[in-house]
């Protein structure tokens, strides 16, 4: 046998577990043991193996968590676990936690570290369970952007391909419009299902999309809040962690990211948005989730349609064979990403009405009313629609989507506070999209409003450029 020196040791670190610093033995290839009787596999990692139940939480202190990463040191496994576990039971004070929130704000995290508390945050409530032998699961999630209906494309598409998808969504908040708002304009359709409901459904026709129960990484809820009004949102772990652990306690085989940069998106330039997806594609990995990404540019809505049953609208379009080719083409690169088919096969299910069906049978299931589908214009339609036009001929250069997006919150599509309701008949259908022709007087986009003072002060908001 070898022993290792302290500075091959040191090495080792970020692989390894050493907290006690003893030198570690090399026993076989592959295997490590420090001390006496404790064996390592370093092809494990260290936030997979369950805290021992002896955490020894009598040693842990918060203050002393909090001045640890202060002072910008790596917080244990251990520290994490017992950390947010505390702060869900109510054991530590939201002002503590605020200090630890903006120490790990300017002091940042490690890779190890930012899993950890992805895992912590995830096993902070109820987890799914799958029963043996059932097909791979599957997921995608948006960093969010301006007329991403994707998710309503997505989810169906992939559960023709004997892959079974739960679909856990959020709702809009800001600019970003939320998948269950959309799903909600159909009538009658449900997105509060319980995990047996969600098993039952997976098993009947292979894909649900609902929003997450109360005890679903309850962890995540107070911690976000806390972010919220102590300005650390931005924080990369304290972001990657709070997507991540929600997308994780759905016990996934594969997950595809689509995180996106530009005008209407969270992440303004591409540099960021690629950070971003790194942090989140190794948090997953880490917690045995095959991950994948995309990095997609939100600089003009996705597609033609901006607004709740205005974008299921579309959906229903690709669905059935038709729609935007952004739409079409984004959608199908993500699914590529996860299926087992290839991007061609699934084209071909999108193309012969095979996902469309699958659809339908999602809204059946959920107690919508699929007859309803097809006349969802008619059923939430805007009390004023005008046209906005182009105040001269050109080629369009600019569609501004964090304009538009602005303006559908204004008209009553999305929210600036959670209590908001949503209007689901207004937003913007027919965008014409960057690099069209336009002559003077020619349509740019149809605005649905609720009042004629509501479209002047949508159009006012949206910023086109033409050259």
């Amino acid at each position: 046998m070898r022993t290792l020196s302290p500075e091959q040791v040191e090495s080792l670190e970020n692989k390894i577990p050493n907290e006690s610093g003893t030198p570690l033995t090399v026993i076989e290839e592959g295997m490590w043991y420090k001390g006496k009787d404790e064996i390592i596999n370093p092809n494990v990692h260290p936030i997979q193996k369950k805290a021992s139940a002896e955490m020894e939480t009598s040693k842990m202190n918060t203050v002393s968590i909090i001045e640890k990463k202060r002072k910008g040191q790596q917080l244990t496994d251990n520290e994490i676990i017992w950390t947010i576990k505390a702060y869900t039971n109510g054991e530590i004070p939201d002002y503590q936690m605020s200090a630890l929130a903006m120490a790990i704000f300017f002091k940042g995290m490690t890779k190890r570290e930012t899993a950890a508390l992805t895992a912590a945050m995830r096993d902070s409530g109820s987890v799914f369970q799958w029963p043996d032998g059932t097909p791979p699961k599957v997921d995608k999630h948006s960093t969010g952007g301006i007329g991403d209906k994707v998710s309503l494309i997505l989810a169906p598409l992939l559960a023709c391909d004997e892959l079974w998808v739960p679909m856990i969504s959020g709702r809009g908040l800001g600019i970003t419009g939320g998948t269950l708002d959309k799903l909600e304009s159909i009538p009658g359709f449900n997105v509060n299902l319980s995990a047996e409901q969600g098993l039952m459904q997976l098993d009947k026709i292979g894909v649900f999309m609902a929003g997450q129960t109360n005890d679903f990484c309850p962890a995540d809820k107070k911690l976000y809040a806390l972010r919220d009004v102590t300005a650390t949102v931005p924080s990369q772990p304290l972001l990657i962690s709070s997507i991540m652990c929600k997308k994780l306690a759905e016990s996934l085989d594969r997950l595809v990211l689509d995180v996106k940069y530009g005008s209407g998106a969270f992440m303004k330039t591409k540099k960021h948005a690629k950070e971003l997806a790194l942090g989140l594609v190794d948090a997953g990995n880490s917690n045995g989730v095959k991950t994948s990404h995309l990095l997609t540019e939100t600089n003009e809505p996705l597609g033609h349609a901006v607004g709740n049953a205005l974008e299921v609208i579309e959906a229903i379009e690709v669905l059935q064979g038709k729609g935007s080719n952004d739409l079409v083409a984004l959608t199908l690169d993500l699914a590529a990403k996860v299926s087992n088919c290839t991007r061609d096969e699934l084209n071909v299910k999108l193309q012969n009405g095979q996902a469309w069906e699958k659809f339908v049978a999602m809204v059946q299931a959920q107690g919508g009313d699929a007859s309803a589908l097809d006349k969802l214009g008619k059923i939430h339609k805007a009390p004023c629609i005008r046209t906005l036009v182009a105040e001269k001929s050109g080629t369009i250069s600019q569609m501004d989507a964090e304009s538009i997006g602005y303006a559908s919150v204004l008209l009553g599509a999305g929210r600036l506070k959670t209590s908001d309701q949503i209007n689901f008949a207004v937003g913007f259908s027919e965008i014409k999209k960057v690099g069209e022709h336009v002559e003077k007087g020619e349509h740019l986009m149809s605005i649905h409003a609720t009042s004629e003072a509501d479209v002047l002060t949508a159009a006012k908001q949206i910023k086109v450029k033409i050259v």
